[in-house]
């Protein structure tokens, strides 16, 4: 799935400091919050290895994505759930890490969420999450809407719902976390080896194909031209990049 291995391209820096904060030790149970096509699901089991993890996702497409990938890689003690970790029941104070990259930003009722991720956790055990900061912090998001165009409907999700630092400490304290700390990370984002790719790439999200068939045919191509200017413009040796910006947020389960 083009999609996905983008993903993980695009966010492979992120992926590192993200790991790294993670610090997942043999014999950890760990469970990974929105965990896509399951890359950080893999890394997490490998580094808990004779310990496991567990991935949790809504979407039954890139569940069984990840399951495929985790059997290639020959990765055994990963396993898989659907599910809105929300609602989904998870069993009591049995993870000694749960973490997630870009997945708890969603949830209707985060409250609620978060009240279930921490049963979920063993007391003293570890929240480790990397969330986006502002929409104005960070220039992918920005530049590419304003090159199509057009703000996300309302009522669309929102990937910034948790840039707000005091606003999630008080979330996560009331939901039974304590030891709340932010580290700012600052790594840019990949879109592809050139402006042609990364075009190619950004038309085939969700959200650009619904947009461009909304507007009339010349105001598409107009759309798709500032789009091919604006990623050639951001063109470099390491290929098309953007600038970002997000926290990785770390907690501990109260006792």
């Amino acid at each position: 799935m083009r999609v996905i291995d983008h993903y993980d391209a695009e966010l492979r820096r992120h992926n590192e400091r993200l790991r790294a904060a993670a610090g997942v030790r043999p014999g950890d149970r760990v469970l990974d919050i929105g965990c896509g096509g399951g890359q950080s699901t893999r890394d997490a089991a490998r580094a808990a290895a004779p310990g496991s993890a567990v991935g949790i996702d809504v979407s039954a497409e890139l569940l069984e994505l990840a399951r495929r990938r985790t059997a290639d890689e020959g990765v055994q003690n990963a396993t898989y759930e659907r599910g809105d970790a929300q609602v989904h029941v998870l069993p009591p104070g049995s993870f000694d890490v749960v973490l997630s990259r870009f997945g708890t930003m969603f949830f209707a009722d985060p409250l609620a969420a978060f009240e279930n991720i921490a049963r979920a956790t063993r007391p003293g055990g570890r929240l480790v999450m990397m969330v986006w900061q502002s929409r104005e912090r960070n220039e992918w998001a920005t530049a590419i809407q304003e090159a199509l165009g057009a703000r996300p409907p309302p009522g669309s999700l929102d990937a910034f719902s948790l840039a707000d630092a005091p606003a999630v400490e008080s979330l996560l304290v009331a939901a039974g976390f304590t030891n709340i700390a932010f580290a700012e990370v600052r790594e840019p984002v990949y879109y592809g080896p050139d402006a042609s790719a990364a075009v190619e790439l950004v038309r085939d999200f969700i959200s650009t194909r619904e947009l461009l068939l909304r507007m009339e045919s010349a105001a598409a191509q107009r759309a798709v031209g500032r789009l091919r200017a604006t990623l050639a413009a951001h063109q470099t040796g390491e290929g098309v990049l953007f600038e970002s910006c997000a926290w990785i947020v770390t907690a501990r389960r109260a006792p």
